[in-house]
């Protein structure tokens, strides 16, 4: 037998979280946490794509028994390969389950979902939607939870596939304390910032707002690149001027939509994503909509909406948003 505190110093050593340390760092009871000390939670994890397959392998990383399920049987292959139990169905895959943390394309998927899990859930359990949804489905979505006894938070994520595949990703989380506390030890296996924006729905309010911010400020990135090509500026000369002056910003520094000054950003990789335009497309619309359901005028929100709607129309809603870039240039003349 190893000694309590033993164990305590081996799973400070290993970085590991024993069940009895998950309880207690979120302050929580949950009514289902009654396992040996050891023994990390169980967590059902609905929606494996793009981004959902790497956060549940991140789960599983961290020593958690994670159960998944996801209508597309590729997705279901690579979640089995990377170590999680694969369910049968999504009710099926909650069945027990400490927390449940959900990754789906939009709201209707939700609150479908939802609708399906939430009265097969424990009660007094956890879920966690990462989707980024428009704000009314996510207060349904609460409401029902709720409504079963279980706890809710909504926790859009930043940071793309990359932030996904290496555990970088920023949560976004809307819910109660109680909610938030619970969830926060689980979100630390996926994330480095893990944000309380406050009540139900105010993580999907973040993501939103912080997404239009991102999409105008690319297309101001890249209009000024476009300008200095004309003018006859190198892209280093402008970059070393905007990145250390008063035009710097996260879309230049970090995700500068030209080749060459960041080497890690998609316009050195054929501008493959990332974050798709199609998705900039979706979370401009979002905050079109939030906009007009709150009497916000957002006119530099919805011009940029207009322009990305126009690059995915002409085929390049798969291309990362940068490459936007393309776009702004062929406007010269029109």
């Amino acid at each position: 037998m190893v000694a309590a505190a033993d164990r305590g110093r081996h799973a400070r050593h290993t970085g590991a979280v024993s069940r009895r340390d998950w309880r207690r760092r979120t302050q929580v009871q949950l009514t289902t946490l009654q396992a040996e000390d050891n023994e990390m939670a169980t967590i059902a994890f609905i929606g494996l794509g793009n981004m959902g397959g790497p956060m549940a392998a991140n789960l599983v990383k961290a020593g958690h028994k994670v159960v998944a399920f996801d209508l597309v049987e590729a997705s279901r292959a690579q979640a089995k390969a990377d170590g999680a139990a694969i369910a049968e169905s999504a009710a099926g895959a909650v069945k027990g389950a400490d927390v449940v943390v959900t990754m789906l394309p939009a709201g209707k998927h939700v609150l479908g979902v939802w609708n399906e899990v939430v009265p097969a859930m424990t009660k007094g359990a956890l879920i966690i939607d990462s989707s980024t949804i428009d704000v009314e489905s996510a207060r349904q979505a609460h409401a029902l939870a709720a409504k079963h006894g279980v706890l809710s938070v909504d926790a859009p994520v930043s940071g793309g596939t990359g932030g996904a595949k290496g555990g970088t990703l920023t949560f976004m989380c809307g819910g109660d304390d109680k909610a938030f506390a619970a969830s926060k030890p689980v979100l630390e296996n996926m994330g480095k910032k893990i944000v309380h924006c406050g009540g139900a729905g105010a993580g999907q309010a973040a993501k939103i707002c912080n997404n239009m911010i991102l999409g105008i400020s690319m297309i101001a990135v890249s209009e000024a690149f476009a300008l200095g090509e004309k003018l006859g500026l190198s892209h280093q000369a402008l970059f070393d001027v905007a990145s250390t002056s008063s035009g710097q910003c996260w879309s230049l520094t970090s995700y500068c939509p030209v080749p060459g000054p960041v080497p890690t950003s998609p316009a050195n990789n054929d501008y493959k994503p990332g974050f798709a335009s199609a998705l900039m497309v979706k979370d401009l619309t979002l905050a079109q909509d939030a906009a007009k359901a709150a009497g916000a005028a957002t006119p530099l929100g919805q011009h940029a909406q207009e322009i990305y709607q126009a690059f995915d129309r002409a085929g390049q809603g798969g291309v990362d948003f940068s490459g936007i870039i393309k776009h702004v240039r062929g406007l010269a003349g029109k």
